[in-house]
């Protein structure tokens, strides 16, 4: 297989959409593509200030150095959630975060959630019914909280995350197998800001996630490799898994599926209830982030609750 741009050996190969590229060109096609999605959806511009969410895996690195390399301001956050376990999952991961900033000279900031908040995500997690089983579900609401509130506080223009096509195709899978309206009518690349939350975005919502994988391993970013421990049997890898046999039949299915679910919003599918869950934002009254409750929001209810079976512990 030659490179279409230069006839060399190829070193990736992408069947979904018949091109074949060399090292040299395909780490020139990635930040290429990355561009003309950001301009296309008007995610950001050069003069802003961009807070990338980082993980320590392949996806969020490599978007923060594609963003450098295209010469944004991006700053990088990363969240410890106190998860160890026998491969110390957090520790890792937060290392390869902080090797990759400081060999690159990038800004780093980190949010120890046990230490910020009194416990730690597992922590909270056990304290709730089916405990092991909702440690996913509550390390998603965990990280939209950390997130939107450091950007909100310390004045970032926009939230980027590394979600790949494989992601954005599964959580649309998902959704749609459920008929879950509100979380179809909030799902794209940008969530643009509203009282109280921060713009969000996602640059690479296009790439597969094996060509995000080659571009990482090509500009020989470092990232942790392992899943989660508390990943296993997650519906995400389900869907996953379902739409790789798809794909394996039809090239490219993921991606036609995902962006003809985005050309049906923007010809208006969902007009009708688009902007009703923004109506029913209110302020919560313990830490003043927008939340639908009329009471307070779900993260102040599962600290109180973590809170509350520490006492009955210690008692």
């Amino acid at each position: 297989m030659r490179c279409r741009k230069c006839r060399a050996k190829a070193s990736v190969h992408m069947r979904q959409h018949r091109l074949a590229l060399c090292k040299e060109h395909y780490l020139e096609w990635i930040p290429e593509q990355t561009e003309k999605v950001i301009k296309r959806y008007s995610m950001f511009y050069p003069h802003q200030r961009i807070l990338v969410a980082v993980s320590g895996g392949k996806d969020s690195l490599s978007l923060w150095d594609i963003l450098t390399r295209l010469g944004y301001q991006a700053e990088g956050l990363y969240i410890d959630l106190g998860i160890d376990g026998s491969n110390q999952y957090s520790k890792r991961s937060r290392a390869s975060a902080e090797d990759f900033a400081r060999q690159r000279g990038l800004k780093l900031h980190i949010i120890d959630v046990k230490r910020e908040y009194g416990h730690s995500m597992v922590d909270m997690a056990m304290e709730t019914p089916r405990g092991r089983k909702k440690v996913c579900s509550l390390c998603g609401l965990l990280k939209r909280y950390v997130m939107n509130r450091f950007c909100i506080e310390n004045a970032y223009d926009v939230l980027a995350t590394g979600h790949n096509l494989d992601d954005e195709a599964a959580t649309l899978l998902g959704n749609t197998l459920e008929w879950s309206t509100g979380y179809l009518i909030r799902q794209g690349p940008v969530l643009p800001a509203s009282e109280g939350l921060a713009k969000k975005v996602k640059p690479l919502f296009k790439f597969y996630e094996k060509q995000v994988a080659s571009y990482a391993f090509l500009r020989r970013i470092s990232y942790i490799t392992e899943d989660c421990p508390y990943a296993e049997g997650a519906t995400s890898l389900f869907y996953k898994d379902v739409l790789n046999r798809l794909e394996e039949e039809r090239p490219a299915l993921k991606l036609s599926f995902y962006l003809n679910f985005l050309r049906a919003k923007e010809e208006g599918i969902f007009s009708a209830g688009e902007h009703t869950w923004l109506e029913r934002l209110q302020r919560c009254p313990s830490c003043g982030q927008p939340t639908t409750s009329p009471t307070r929001c779900a993260f102040c209810l599962l600290i109180e609750r973590a809170g509350q079976a520490r006492r009955q512990h210690v008692n």
